[in-house]
């Protein structure tokens, strides 16, 4: 084994922002804290861990800078963590954290672990075709801090919890996953911001319409993990090993964004947990002390059509929540029930888009192109709804088959074509923005048809002369000269370039 320096471990966010967002990621797209990194470095800090953050996206690092500055630092473990900017953006960055550690094996024997939803969903395979020394199945704090134990001190990796590796005859072994962390207040209480420059991070350019000379003032925090609800595209919960809800306590998040507020400056923060709205007594007592402390902050988090409460809105919009993004999806009930995307109609998504704004509260609508069940027909109508939404923003996506998801699983089973398949992009295909982006087929279209009906919807929405006067009336001019600069971009596509089949 590595003989250890001072430095017990190195957490490393992997540079994936070109291959992932291409030209977007160059002032468009948001730089957010790597919210789990900072998790477990703060975890490990409380036990006296000497702990180092590496995060090469802020930094602008490519994978050989990026590896030269871990063989530099010497540490007893480079934990390399495979989360994107949203929790369910994992598989994407496999191949930025592949590329990185297989510079560092070049250079520095340092043992690595990889560490994230693609690794938990996917350990043994991940061990076999990465170049990590291990893989870490589970949400990571207690994995990485017995690792560093045994690393160390000596000791036997097969007492390690959800830990992957290959003993001496390069069989593979895979232990129990750690029991998930009960006390997030105890044991999570925060993210260790102080490792990092907080002056990299910038928010989402829509977050900031009111003012997007203010993005540089950043950050992302979680309130809750896990999710109770078991959509098919989802993987949110593979680290988890089931689905569920953990909250820290009001009191808790709120010193957080006390920390942030007054040691960082932050204002625009992003809560990224899948079901922020649900708990209402969890929701209403970090609004009521927001409200006392009167910051002047610029939410935003997620909400669902059907358990968001008209009473509720009130106190989101005076605690600062000035967007809410919803879950809509598709327009087609029986694709949405195709994926149990819960149990609501299209008027509900009406009223309770409508119930928002006339709260003053902004809405990103989420869409999604291409799940098995959809036609050109459906998508087309999903394109309508959008349009007549109007919303002051909306994400397409097209239908990936995640790695941890159920959905992957069925089209494992069934054979679709899958970007991973011998012959694909990989593991960059799960990619949305990518150029080798490559979406799940339906029953009735082709993966080229769904991604170019995906480019096709961004432009028709965000083009729409109705949509661009509903932003100047609301955001300003500004707002709109962004847009345009936005829509200006095109995105290259491998698999539009190739002849249609």
């Amino acid at each position: 084994m590595n003989v250890l320096t001072d430095i017990d471990v190195v957490m490393v966010t992997p540079p994936s922002r070109l291959a992932v967002y291409q030209g977007l990621s160059n002032d468009l797209a948001a730089i957010e804290p790597p919210v789990w990194s900072g998790l477990i470095a703060a975890y490990l800090q409380q036990r006296n861990y000497k702990v180092v953050m590496l995060d090469a996206e802020a930094r602008g690092l490519n994978h050989a800078d990026t590896a030269a500055e871990i063989a530099a630092l010497k540490p007893g473990l480079a934990v390399f963590c495979i989360y994107g900017q949203q929790p369910s953006a994992s598989t994407q960055c496999m191949p930025g954290g592949s590329i990185t550690c297989a510079r560092l094996n070049e250079i520095a024997g340092i043992p690595s672990l990889a560490l994230g939803t693609h690794p938990s969903a996917l350990p043994r395979r991940t061990l076999e075709e990465e170049p990590f020394s291990f893989v870490c199945q589970g949400e990571g704090p207690r994995t990485v801090e017995a690792l560093i134990r045994v690393l160390r001190d000596g000791g036997d990796l097969a007492n390690v919890p959800g830990l992957w590796y290959r003993d001496e005859a390069g069989a593979i072994h895979g232990n129990r996953p750690a029991a998930n962390i009960a006390d997030l207040d105890s044991e999570l209480p925060r993210q260790a911001w102080d490792l990092l420059d907080m002056t990299q991070y910038r928010a989402h350019n829509w977050h900031c319409f009111h003012d997007l000379g203010s993005r540089g003032s950043y950050a992302s925090i979680q309130t809750s993990l896990g999710c109770p609800f078991r959509c098919e595209f989802c993987c949110i919960n593979t680290p988890f090993g089931g689905n569920g809800v953990r909250n820290w306590s009001p009191e808790n998040v709120v010193a957080q964004i006390d920390e942030l507020v007054t040691r960082y400056g932050v204002r625009n923060i992003k809560i990224p947990d899948e079901m922020f709205i649900l708990n209402r007594r969890h929701v209403a007592g970090i609004c009521d002390v927001l409200i006392e402390r009167d910051y002047g902050l610029n939410i935003w988090a997620y909400a669902r059509i059907d358990t968001l409460r008209e009473s509720m809105l009130a106190k989101l919009k005076a605690a600062g929540f000035n967007w809410l993004g919803l879950g809509i999806e598709s327009a087609s009930s029986s694709v949405r029930d195709g994926m149990a995307k819960g149990s609501f109609t299209d008027d509900n998504i009406r009223d309770v888009v409508r119930m928002v704004r006339d709260h003053g509260i902004a809405v990103g609508a989420n869409y999604i192109f291409g799940l098995p069940d959809d036609t050109m027909d459906s998508m087309n109508e999903t394109l309508a709804l959008a349009i007549e939404l109007n919303t002051e923003w909306a994400n397409f996506y097209c239908a990936m088959a995640y790695p941890g998801s159920p959905l992957y699983e069925e089209a494992r089973a069934n054979k679709w074509p899958l970007p991973d398949d011998p012959g694909g992009p990989g593991w960059i295909g799960y990619s949305q923005l990518g150029y080798d982006a490559m979406p799940l087929p339906t029953m009735a279209l082709s993966a080229r048809q769904v991604l170019e009906f995906r480019d096709h919807a961004f432009d028709r929405y965000f083009t729409n002369p109705a949509y661009l006067a509903m932003l100047e009336d609301k955001f300003g001019s500004e707002a709109v000269g962004h847009v345009k600069q936005m829509t200006a971009h095109r995105l290259k596509r491998r698999l539009l370039e190739t002849p249609a089949a």
